[in-house]
């Protein structure tokens, strides 16, 4: 390879290459990458985005690429998972516009980008909160040709090559004796992102991690030992701090997620957050999922406030924008997707729990179709897409951006078809006769108390940042 060339005009995907092996000229390719990235998504602007939100993208790129060099510059990540992140999640996830475009052409329409799948209730811990219910007891699970059938699918009808999976406890799925790894190796093409407790992350799963390459665990946090002890339960987070070190031991890239609640938003977007699971654990990115009233002893009380959501905001941002940090907010971040995924919208996903209930996402617990049903019929994923709850929450998200220009974006500060439009979510609920997944969501959608606190939720937050998002996204110029 003739580095001079390619740092003169190579392609993204030979310069990220380059990053991984050419270590002496790292800055002068991160330069290179920050330059020509920025002036495609903000200058050249082809979708006609507001330039704020492609600020954002911007930034948001940056700090994963800053973060997968840290961990390269500390020889964290082993050579078959750098292979496996170029060439699976580089070439196949991040650059694959001609496969998307041929893809829609066939179809008729753009599809999703990935599926996120629940293969297990089963968790070995109980937390407060936890928006799926679940627990030790919760035997049900997903078999294993389902499970595969869902991925096979996905990448022969849309082709995509990006999974997500949560649970329960992810690492606690089983079908006879083979585990989520199993199913991870035979899908070599797919780049698997993990939401996990981490308490099972040991010497041998870190191990087994590094071997495939194609998987990268996201760890559950709230905070330090204190926040995340409370929650999960006593010990849990030097359990974490073990997963960590076994992670690093096997080169294995993986992040933190958080869920900000009223009592520790302030801790989890603080500097000294982002020094410890940056800096002394070498995370690589991190996930934020506000508190969401959806599940066990579900409570309005512990969501964020709307003017600390407004500061949290303004806090990502600049740890994003000024430290290089990968930190995403699934409801702050909203404007670096294009407002809500939910769905099976373009580029977006839709959710399979390990009952086979197919909902627009992990926090909508509305279904209108199970992955079972849907292939005893002789259908497949694009029938799930067609699913009257899906197209209603589609046109809403059309209409309130998505398939609009620049000028014409709605807030995208408030991009949640339920949380901060709480009134548009039910009426696609009730009119598609979609029913709850469990008790929490059938008590939810008959309380009143609750649905006024969600809408006035919605009212609150716009007032707050309809300023921010007119002056600070579409505003700019």
């Amino acid at each position: 390879m003739n580095i001079r060339n390619v740092l003169k005009g190579g392609g993204f995907a030979e310069l990220v290459g380059l990053l991984a092996s050419e270590r002496h000229v790292r800055n002068a390719i991160l330069a290179r990458i920050e330059n020509k990235s920025y002036r495609v998504l903000v200058q050249e602007n082809a979708d006609n985005r507001p330039r704020g939100v492609q600020e954002d993208k911007h930034g948001y790129l940056m700090g994963l690429l800053y973060g997968f060099d840290r961990a390269l510059e500390r020889g964290l990540i082993a050579k078959n998972v750098r292979k496996r992140l170029i060439k699976v999640f580089l070439d196949q996830v991040v650059l694959n516009r001609r496969q998307v475009e041929e893809t829609t052409r066939v179809l008729g329409f753009a599809p999703p980008l990935f599926v996120l799948v629940s293969p297990t209730g089963r968790c070995n811990l109980r937390c407060v909160g936890c928006y799926a219910e679940s627990d030790p007891g919760n035997h049900a699970s997903l078999d294993f040709d389902t499970f595969d059938r869902i991925l096979t699918e996905k990448q022969e009808l849309w082709g995509s090559h990006f999974t997500v999976i949560s649970g329960g406890e992810p690492f606690l799925w089983r079908d006879g004796n083979r585990d989520l790894l199993d199913i991870v190796a035979k899908h070599e093409t797919d780049m698997f992102m993990v939401y996990t407790n981490g308490t099972l992350i040991d010497d041998s799963l870190a191990k087994r991690m590094a071997e495939l390459g194609n998987i990268t665990p996201a760890v559950s946090v709230e905070g330090f030992e204190e926040e995340t002890d409370a929650r999960r339960g006593k010990g849990v987070h030097r359990k974490i701090l073990t997963a960590f070190e076994n992670l690093r031991r096997h080169g294995v890239m993986f992040g933190v997620s958080a869920t900000p609640t009223r009592n520790n938003w302030e801790t989890i977007t603080s500097d000294r957050f982002a020094e410890f699971y940056f800096g002394e654990q070498s995370a690589v990115y991190s996930w934020l999922f506000q508190y969401m009233p959806i599940g066990r002893g579900q409570s309005l009380e512990l969501m964020v406030t709307p003017e600390q959501r407004a500061e949290m905001l303004r806090r990502t941002r600049r740890l994003v924008r000024e430290q290089k940090l990968f930190m995403a907010d699934f409801w702050n971040s909203g404007m670096a997707s294009n407002g809500c995924i939910c769905a099976g919208r373009p580029g977006g996903y839709f959710y399979i729990d390990w009952n086979g209930d197919i909902t627009p996402c992990a926090f909508v617990p509305y279904s209108t179709d199970n992955i079972y049903d849907i292939y005893s019929k002789g259908g497949n994923l694009n029938t799930a897409l067609d699913s009257p709850l899906f197209k209603d929450i589609r046109k809403w998200q059309d209409e309130y951006g998505y398939a609009r220009p620049a000028e014409a974006t709605g807030n995208w500060l408030c991009p949640c078809v339920i949380r901060d439009h709480f009134a548009v979510a039910e009426k696609a609920v009730l009119r598609s006769n979609a029913r709850p997944i469990n008790g929490e969501a059938a008590i939810a959608l008959r309380d009143a108390g609750y649905r006024r606190g969600m809408v006035r939720y919605g009212q609150d937050l716009k007032r707050i940042t309809d300023p921010i998002w007119a002056g600070e996204y579409v505003g700019r110029s």
